[in-house]
């Protein structure tokens, strides 16, 4: 195989955020701590949006939800634009044989993705039924990756994109959303290290060693296909990149644009490229994979990508560091219409709504950790505007948008955040945006079309 166009393998995870052990969380991972000494690992990537499908978008387009369509959930009124091209839509044009193993949850029409091979069952939505919860569990979809690399045979290169259902959280028989501690290995609630962001209490507790579990679950996971690639004599021409698509399923995390629903996790390994364990703290959206794998492989990375390639970065080549990155949110279960700007400094978030002081989308709110802070979090409204100076507030729990000292960083990021909406023709400067068909949906049922 010409190692100028070497294999791809993109594992990817729900809810996870950057909870390993290689970004000093408090939990053992050692397969993707080990992933990550003999690759790259990026301290500061963030994604476009702090939920599932939006961000998985933007990973697969290089664009950022608004741009390309999918502002909503993909299992809801939402869908990529009929002309988006995704990652196995370049790569296969080139010659690539792709596959699709586990969740995808960026598009309810299957055929639109062009995956030569769907080795998926229910590769939407992580808890249509417990069959599809079963399939798609990391282990399992460990395992199927593992059959197919073992049977070998690899006359051109391929892309795989492996996605797990854990960390995502499920409806209980009680209606409780959870992590189906049952299913996993559970930590002790009172060993574990609480979360900065969220107060110290028992229910947040006992949803933190719930989730540890599923944590354990996709390292495992991670090890057999890192173990299978090498077994298979593939590791000198396989890359092979990790990453999350947003902040754990807890409050003040998932659902909204503090660092905590925004960050992600980027672990990966190039030949003779990344594998030196080398770790970077420039500033990284997750725009930027698609147009950095383009360029490993030699494809040309085409205008419209919002992107922009790390790949200089990797080989100490001219590298032109990212001084801000953005991120949205439009519709989850609910309108929570946001828009942010984050430097290496600042975060300055905008707010187009009524909302409350931070939006708990249905599976947090009605979980153990969302009963703790329902109050907290619910019941007070969110200014429009919130500035924050990450140096001093890291939790971003002390908003400085109307402090005198801050006018100067408020009317800056307030006016680069307008011209980003502005040059990207994002609808929400028109108004309310509304799911779906808004037309079909007012039109009366006598009427036609």
């Amino acid at each position: 195989m010409d190692v100028s166009t070497p294999n791809v393998v993109l594992i990817h995870a729900h809810d996870l955020g950057r909870y390993l052990g290689c970004y000093g969380t408090d939990i053992d991972t050692p397969a993707i701590d080990e992933f990550a000494e003999n690759g790259a690992l990026f301290e500061n990537h963030f994604v476009t949006a702090p939920q599932c499908s939006p961000s998985r978008g933007s990973l697969m387009t290089g664009r950022h939800p608004h741009v390309n369509g999918l502002m909503g959930l993909a299992h809801g009124d939402w869908e990529l634009h009929d002309d988006e091209r995704i990652l196995p839509h370049y790569l296969s044009d080139a010659g690539y044989e792709t596959h699709l193993f586990g969740l995808q949850h960026i598009s309810q029409d299957t055929d639109r993705l062009r995956y030569d091979h769907i080795h998926s069952e229910g590769n939407l939505y992580p808890g249509v039924s417990p069959t599809v919860h079963q399939a798609n569990k990391a282990r399992n979809v460990a395992s199927v990756v593992a059959s197919f690399l073992e049977r070998g045979g690899f006359d051109t290169p391929f892309f795989a994109s492996v996605g797990f259902f854990e960390c995502h959280r499920t409806e209980e028989e009680t209606g409780r959303f959870g992590f189906h501690g049952a299913q996993y290995d559970f930590d002790d609630p009172e060993e574990i290290q609480p979360l900065p962001y969220l107060p110290d209490r028992r229910g947040l507790r006992h949803d933190l060693a719930e989730m540890r579990g599923m944590v354990y679950a996709i390292d495992d996971a991670v090890g057999t296909i890192l173990d299978a690639i090498e077994e298979a004599e593939l590791a000198d021409e396989t890359v092979v990149v990790f990453t999350t698509e947003h902040g754990i399923a807890f409050p003040r995390a998932k659902g909204s644009c503090y660092d905590a629903g925004l960050e992600a996790a980027l672990v990966l390994r190039v030949p003779d490229v990344a594998e030196d364990g080398r770790r970077y703290d420039e500033l990284l959206s997750n725009v930027d994979v698609l147009p950095t794998l383009l360029e490993l492989v030699d494809l040309d990375v085409p205008d419209e990508i919002e992107g922009r390639s790390f790949l200089g970065l990797l080989t100490d080549r001219e590298y032109d560091p990212r001084e801000r990155v953005f991120a949205e949110m439009s519709w989850h279960d609910l309108y929570n219409p946001v828009r942010a700007i984050r430097t290496e400094r600042y975060k300055y978030i905008r707010s187009f709504w009524r909302l409350p002081k931070a939006y708990l989308p249905k599976d947090i709110f009605a979980s153990e950790s969302g009963r703790e802070v329902r109050e907290r979090y619910c019941i007070p409204t969110r200014p429009y505007e919130e500035l924050y100076d990450l140096r001093d507030a890291p939790q971003e729990d002390d908003n400085v948008a109307f402090e005198p000292r801050y006018q100067d960083v408020r009317e800056s990021l307030s006016r680069q955040l307008y011209e980003w909406m502005d040059e990207t023709d994002d609808p929400l400067l028109d108004g309310p945006i509304v799911p779906g068909n808004y037309e079909q949906m007012l039109r009366w049922p006598h009427e036609s079309a």
